[in-house]
């Protein structure tokens, strides 16, 4: 009973390795894929950041001409507003001022506005306008601009419809500018957050994958050495004379390398094992098993006729080692060979009945 419940809970424990590694694989392998999802997206939200980006800039050209032209008109605007404002009162004030003077004409000159029109009206000369703002009068008093000219009503109507087209043409102010703003500018925060939580993820991820490798590294590493430190010892010992070990393919990368063995048995130089005899190889095989097994001790160990292909002598010194792996674990294996039965400290045999059905025998030695 006691036995049965050992290979229990040594069947558990395995059981429970093999889910810890298979669940390391798992997370090791979705955190690929989902690294390799958020760079698909990251560089999805990049062009979509860029496109409206492009179209951000494009809307804020826009608004700036609209607001350049807002502003152009306004001014217009106000000049022409001004200007007919001024031309009204200046009207009014004229009409007023020429009801005072022709009633002062007649009350005080005895004077028909009709001889004010004819003395003072259209058909006399226009003095010289004052110099604008910024302009600098010429200094000769001959000068064409010096002079008076006459009152051209065509050329001032000319004027006002000039000033009429040009204001039809300044065209309309986009007044759904400030609204296509405000939504490139609410759409460009929420891909700007989005980028920013798919960056702090991929960082996450990366750093999570980064602590995984460098335990796995660590792990490996750790049982690399042993196990070669064990197998340069056991190969001797199932090799007088010889010499084995093994050999990193990639020592600069851990993560990826592989592992070579070289064996080289007393009285040969070759290192392949593909050069070697089929018990050399079998028994080669046998002292990297048992590397293993005292690089990393378990409770148990199973093998399956490990030394089916050996002679007297190389079984002799495999059985010495099974003796001191026997010290510390318990040790099932699967043999035909009567000496190793014999260090056995119990017996476990399976025979057939002629009715098809196997039959167990067991037998304590010690």
């Amino acid at each position: 009973r006691a036995e049965r419940e050992a290979r229990a809970r040594a069947e558990q424990r395995r059981a429970r390795l093999r889910y810890e590694a298979e669940v390391a694989s798992a997370v090791a392998s979705g955190a690929r894929q989902l690294l390799a999802h958020v760079e698909v997206s990251l560089v999805r939200a990049d062009e979509e950041r860029s496109s409206a980006e492009a179209a951000k800039g494009e809307r804020e050209r826009e608004l700036a001409v609209e607001r350049d032209r807002g502003r152009e008109l306004k001014g217009e605007l106000d000049k022409l507003t001004d200007s007919v404002h001024r031309g009204e009162v200046l009207g009014a004030e004229k009409r007023l001022r020429i009801e005072q003077l022709e009633t002062k004409a007649l009350e005080e000159l005895g004077v028909e506005p009709a001889g004010l029109v004819s003395e003072y009206g259209p058909d006399q000369l226009v003095p010289p306008s004052p110099a604008a703002e910024g302009e600098e009068l010429p200094e000769d008093p001959e000068h064409p601009r010096n002079q008076p000219k006459p009152y051209r009503r065509p050329e001032q109507e000319k004027r006002l419809r000039s000033a009429e087209r040009a204001y039809q043409q300044l065209g309309k102010v986009n007044p759904l500018a400030l609204e296509e703003f405000s939504a490139l500018e609410e759409r460009h925060k929420f891909l700007s957050e989005q980028l920013e939580d798919l960056k702090k993820t991929r960082a996450d991820l990366l750093q999570v994958i980064k602590e995984v490798d460098e335990r796995v590294e660590q792990v490996f590493t750790e049982a690399y050495h042993d196990t070669a430190r064990q197998f340069e010892g056991v190969f001797s010992r199932l090799f007088p004379g010889g010499e084995g070990r093994l050999i990193l393919t990639d020592p600069d990368n851990m993560l990826t390398t592989g592992v070579d063995v070289e064996a080289r048995p007393p009285g040969k130089k070759v290192k392949r094992l593909s050069l070697l005899s089929g018990g050399e190889r079998s028994l080669t095989a046998v002292a990297l098993l048992v590397s293993i097994f005292k690089a990393r001790p378990s409770p148990f160990y199973v093998m399956d006729e490990v030394e089916a292909a050996l002679d007297d002598t190389n079984l002799q010194r495999l059985i010495r080692i099974m003796e001191e792996l026997q010290e510390s674990s318990q040790l099932i294996v699967i043999t035909h060979q009567k000496r190793t039965m014999e260090v056995a400290d119990a017996l476990y045999g399976v025979s057939m009945q002629g009715d098809g059905v196997s039959k167990v025998i067991s037998q304590r030695l010690r």
